[in-house]
């Protein structure tokens, strides 16, 4: 394989990309405007299903707000509100106290559904749902990314007087017990008798849920759309649920195109086959070359960005031999010039990474007291890995004991960007003497096997989005790697297992002074940063592509997505 300088790469692939600029283009995309009767949308990843419980990929969480809500959200500008539910329990409200069971302090919170929450069927919303998502969510046969936001709750108590009032008693204090948007919510009517068939069966009910097996049963949804049509690889059709009592939707049917290549992405709302891009879609680098189009032609158009909290790393397979040395994980992150690549492929707009928690979160810290950066310095890794007994060879490779330092790269197939990096990565890895395969995946491959269960041999690149202060535990946690025996429940993929850093992470959740805090955080950035379980690249900015005529839409720059006040688009005049 040839490799190129960074810039000279991007810059071929760029205007390869590139190459259909026309102002008959522009014409067909004006002749198309949309309107409220339908909006086309493109992504570029696609679900594993629609069940939010057992889903992880990012894609899932997206097209879930669409028919799906929660307790609670996050709106944009980062506060905590009530969805489902009447208002958040708080010490101050007295919806929440702190109580001592058996020698233990634990949290008593009540809450309330909203009267007006139905499912698309016509079945209210009531506590028995919660009280069965609990169930599902906490059992041990179940696969849950973030778990522990059920397996907190210790139990859920209802009110035989009041079937919309429940109380979920949390197994210790902890700080954040009631900022749970993760915690999804089902309709026990129909997935009831499907979860206490299979529950005995790992993996049962996650094969058998009617969000795989019937996905167009209305009565699955709570949202302000509902599912009425899904062609796998291909499309995914929303109608309005006629049973919402909220804000009404004023698009009458939204429709989700699957387009897995970006470069095909773009060619397809320049044609007017889509109206939208989400933020499932170009990655920052093809949007500003694609907003300069938009200017010059005057497409009717816009592109929005946002900073966000998503992070664009590179886990590390810790079960492989040869990243068990942090003199080679450390050498890793000195060989490769990160501040080159994003001021190449971002003209300096996204910052380099220096570790998972992003500028705009409060927590965020660059202390050199606390903080590891490793900055540039192929001189210095060259140093580690000759220390640690890796020589370099007449092939101008790193060797052994009769081991070349080999490792293969893997990431999601058809993003041109991550595809840059990776060669980019590959070429600076060569220049100390690792070498590197590249083999990608299908994301629904990449994200629903291989990701979830930790499958990568060495390094898998991918991102996380998150919220502000939100606690790490669920990719930093020993007890949170995904293994056979919790049925791959847990976010740390890589693996990584540090006592000091679960003590920490377990301090962290019942820590309730703010300062206190933020100093457990910046002692838990130190290891991560020190022991480099994880290769920071970049902190991303949200990024999509929408009509210029679409109104009530706004990035929020968090995992709780636009498509969460979906009820408020409207593509009137």
């Amino acid at each position: 394989m040839k490799y190129y300088a960074l810039p000279l790469l991007l810059a071929l692939t760029l205007a390869a990309c590139s190459e259909k600029s026309t102002e008959s283009t522009a014409a067909v995309v004006d002749s198309n405007r949309p309107d409220n009767r339908e909006l086309k949308v493109g992504l570029t990843q696609e679900f594993e299903n629609l069940n939010a419980i057992i889903g992880q990929m990012m894609a899932t969480a997206y097209l879930h707000k669409i028919s799906g809500r929660t307790l609670v959200y996050m709106d944009t500008d980062a506060n905590w509100q009530p969805q489902i539910v009447e208002r958040i329990p708080s010490f101050d409200n007295g919806d929440a106290q702190i109580v001592m069971e058996q020698g233990r302090e634990k949290i008593r919170a009540q809450w309330r559904i909203k009267d007006d929450q139905f499912w698309g069927d016509g079945t209210p919303v009531t506590a028995k749902d919660i009280e069965f998502s609990w169930r599902v969510g906490s059992h041990k046969n179940v696969t849950v990314g973030e778990k522990e936001v059920y397996t907190t709750v210790e139990r859920v108590e209802l009110d035989p007087a009041d079937d919309k009032a429940f109380v979920f008693v949390y197994e210790k204090a902890r700080w954040d017990f009631a900022r749970m948007g993760t915690f999804f919510t089902l309709p026990v009517h129909l997935e009831g008798p499907v979860f206490e068939h299979y529950a005995d069966q790992p993996l049962g009910y996650e094969k058998n849920t009617l969000y795989v097996t019937a996905p167009t049963t209305p009565g699955l949804y709570n949202g302000p759309y509902r599912v009425t049509e899904i062609k796998l690889g291909s499309h995914l059709v929303f109608n309005r649920n006629e049973h919402w009592r909220g804000q009404q939707p004023a698009i009458e049917q939204l429709v989700f195109k699957i387009i897995p290549n970006t470069a095909t992405l773009e060619a397809n709302i320049r044609s007017g086959t889509i109206d939208m891009i989400s933020v499932l879609g170009l990655k920052f680098d093809q949007a500003m070359k694609f907003e300069k189009t938009v200017a010059r032609e005057q497409l009717p158009l816009r592109v929005n960005y946002k900073p966000s909290i998503t992070y664009e790393h590179i886990d590390l397979q810790l079960d492989n031999a040869l990243l068990q040395d942090v003199q080679v994980r450390r050498a890793l992150v000195y060989a490769i010039n990160r501040q080159e690549l994003v001021n190449a492929l971002f003209e300096g707009k996204q910052a380099r990474a220096i570790h998972n928690i992003a500028p705009i979160d409060p927590w965020y810290s660059d202390d050199p007291a606390y903080i590891v950066d490793y900055v540039y310095s192929p001189r210095r890794a060259n140093k580690l890995l000759d220390e640690a007994g890796w020589t370099l060879g007449p092939d101008n490779y790193r060797s052994r004991d009769g081991v070349k330092l080999s490792l293969q790269f893997m990431t999601t197939a058809g993003d041109k960007s991550r595809e840059l990096v990776q060669t980019y990565l590959q070429d600076q890895w060569k220049a100390v003497g690792i070498k590197v395969t590249i083999k990608n995946e299908p994301a629904r491959v990449y994200f629903g096997e291989t990701i979830r269960k930790g499958k990568y041999p060495a390094l898998a690149m991918f991102a996380y989005i998150s919220s502000p202060e939100n606690s790490p535990k669920s990719t930093l946690h020993s007890k949170n790697i995904p293994r056979q025996h919790n049925q791959f429940s847990g976010q740390n993929t890589g693996g990584w297992a540090s006592k000091p850093v679960d003590k920490l992470l377990e301090q962290l959740d019942g820590e309730f002074d703010d300062a206190k805090r933020r100093v457990l955080v910046q002692q838990i950035l130190h290891h991560y940063t020190d022991q480099v379980p994880v290769i920071p690249l970049y902190y991303r900015s949200d990024i999509s592509v929408t009509p210029n005529n679409l109104q009530g839409y706004q990035l929020p720059g968090h995992q709780y997505q636009a498509s969460n006040a979906v009820e408020y688009w409207n593509l009137g005049e």
